[in-house]
């Protein structure tokens, strides 16, 4: 059985930061309703020490890869919703195939 995996990254940027502390309290919010909300695996991975922009990348992975463009499009408009004093800035989308 054919396995896809789906993988989004998202540039958000933050208007209301003026500390790490405050930039690192807001992702940490995000994430963590992103991850109770959906079954992925969610991580802040570049950008850390930039006081004004965050990148998090979001993964799922299904036996199917219109499921896993579902999951990912939904994990964009979660995001998108609830970024708090700021916007969503790019958004990058990629499935890969794994294993038959």
């Amino acid at each position: 059985m054919a396995t896809t995996i789906g993988v989004a990254r998202l540039t958000l940027y933050l208007e209301g930061t003026f500390s790490l502390k405050d930039k690192r309290q807001i992702v940490r919010s995000l994430t963590q309703r992103m991850r109770n909300q959906f079954n992925a695996a969610i991580a802040e991975t570049a950008d850390l020490d930039d006081v004004r922009v965050a990148t998090i990348v979001a993964v799922v992975v299904s036996n199917s890869a219109p499921h896993a463009d579902e999951m990912l499009a939904a994990i964009i408009r979660f995001v998108e919703a609830r970024v708090e004093s700021g916007a969503l800035g790019e958004v990058e989308t990629e499935l890969i195939p794994y294993g038959d």
